[in-house]
């Protein structure tokens, strides 16, 4: 296998907003020397996110990684649910990867590797396909994963914040926090929440 692309979700507790699956791949040996101390999302500060998501991006361009993000809004988890925007998204971000021409568009699914964090399942075509369980802690290309994910969607949260003030998305980035809650008791609902989570 010479393609490992890691793969893992975010955004599948918040009561607003969209949820997102990350793919990332490693393109050669050398990109794996720059990340060898990267940890995943959820144990890094925004800031650090933002640092590391940066030296993702400059990689990309270098030709040395690539990743794709990709999103299913609050109506389509409210109209055909969690599960299935999540299938979505994640059939949408690996096809994405392996169309890379690094890669070769021509590729074979079955001729890459796909690491999955948690309960998260690739198209049955992937046929080399693993999932482990707190895969993110344990694996590279999947905290990688994780956090291009997690750094797109807090982004488009925290433009939401600025388009609604008073509700906090900057802060709580969707989660059902108490001051979510009471902004909501106060202000009602805005079309960017999931009727379905209430």
């Amino acid at each position: 296998m010479k393609f490992i692309i890691g793969i893992d979700e975010v955004g599948r507790g918040p009561i607003a907003g969209p949820v997102a699956v990350g793919a990332f791949v490693f393109l050669n040996e050398k990109a794996r020397k720059i990340f060898k101390t990267v940890k995943e999302s959820k144990q890094l500060t925004e800031k650090k996110r933002e640092e590391w998501f940066k030296i993702i991006q400059d990689s990309k361009v270098a030709g040395d990684v690539d990743f794709a993000v990709s999103f299913q809004s609050e109506k389509i988890i409210d109209s055909k649910g969690l599960s299935w925007a999540i299938k979505k998204c994640l059939a949408t971000s690996l096809k994405k990867v392996v169309g890379n021409s690094a890669i070769d568009s021509k590729l074979n699914p079955n001729a890459v590797q796909v690491l999955l964090d948690g309960g998260l399942k690739a198209p049955p075509e992937y046929v080399n396909q693993k999932t482990i369980i707190k895969g993110d802690e344990k694996i590279m290309v999947i905290a990688l994963a994780s956090i291009c994910a997690k750094v797109l969607r807090d982004r488009k949260l925290i433009k939401l914040g600025k388009k609604h003030p008073e509700y906090g998305f900057e802060i709580h980035k969707g989660y059902g926090t108490k001051k979510h809650y009471e902004a909501i008791r106060k202000y009602g609902m805005l079309g960017e929440h999931r009727r379905s989570f209430f």
